[in-house]
């Protein structure tokens, strides 16, 4: 049995994506593959507010949500990006791609 927090997912409203739950290892996958069926928000902006919880798996899927954005030609920028998020993007030198 999956445990409720195991889980995440972005949702769409059109103009702005949230996210909720969490990404990791084990979840990675389906997350992206869910938000590749999902178009682009229209304001290009992902709110991270609802992230539980992540690991460097994390960085990977918004990496892979960006080059998305920049092959249909899109802006993508994320807003509210937890302190942990943040963290493993300095660890591996690349927190200029979370700014906003």
């Amino acid at each position: 049995m999956t445990h409720p927090q195991a889980t995440g997912a972005f949702s769409s409203d059109n103009d702005r994506w949230t996210f909720a739950g969490q990404i990791t290892f084990d979840n990675a996958m389906p997350v992206l593959e869910a938000a590749g069926a999902l178009p682009l928000p229209g304001s290009g902006i992902v709110d991270l507010a609802g992230m539980a919880h992540a690991d460097s798996s994390a960085l990977a899927v918004l990496l892979a949500l960006r080059r998305r954005a920049v092959a249909e030609g899109r802006g993508i920028a994320f807003a509210s990006v937890p302190p942990m998020l943040a963290s493993l993007a300095r660890v591996y030198g690349i927190e200029e791609f979370l700014a906003a």
